[in-house]
């Protein structure tokens, strides 16, 4: 079985469209709506802290707000404030437990608001072009070779699962001065 006319559909597509699009829709459409559902996103996350913080106090959201990880986002929000919420959307995993801490610490609305705006264009850039050509790649290395695309997720799962085992491993006093 060969994968040459599907490569050619794919090629022909690509030529018609340009990379950056979504079965044949423009960027800039696509880019709209990435920031629209990570702004909506991020604002619920937002809201949800402060009803935490105005008195959901046995929840289990507010135990994970109690976690060491939220701990030290929150302190992390108490030192950096707005800019650490733009920079979180930078990150992975991230940018849910900031969102949340900036809205259990009630950061002032205004203040959020700006950094959200800034946080979600940068958001929406990187994922509609990485995230875009990430895409793209991995459909291309399907269309090939789908043993060698199976062999890079298991590579990225391997190396998600040894960072997050080093991670764990390492000792509180190495912890604090990190």
């Amino acid at each position: 079985m060969t994968s040459a006319p599907l490569l050619a559909a794919a090629a022909d597509d690509a030529e018609r469209h340009g990379v950056f699009t979504l079965d044949g829709f423009p960027f800039w459409a696509v880019y709209l709506v990435a920031f629209c559902i990570v702004m909506a996103r991020a604002q619920a996350t937002y809201w949800l802290g402060r009803g935490v913080a105005r008195g959901l106090g046995g929840t289990r959201l507010a135990t994970f707000l109690a976690s060491p990880r939220a701990v030290v986002v929150i302190d992390r929000l108490h030192r950096w404030g707005p800019p650490a919420v733009t920079l979180s959307f930078l990150t992975v995993g991230v940018q849910t437990v900031v969102n949340l801490c900036a809205g259990y610490l009630r950061m002032p609305f205004g203040r959020y608001l700006v950094a959200l705006v800034v946080g979600c264009l940068l958001w929406a850039a990187v994922w509609t072009t990485v995230g875009a050509a990430a895409l793209y790649a991995a459909i291309w290395l399907f269309l090939l070779h789908p043993v060698a695309l199976l062999g890079a997720a298991a590579l990225v799962v391997a190396g998600g699962w040894w960072w997050l085992r080093r991670r764990r491993a390492r000792t509180p006093a190495e912890v604090e001065t990190a």
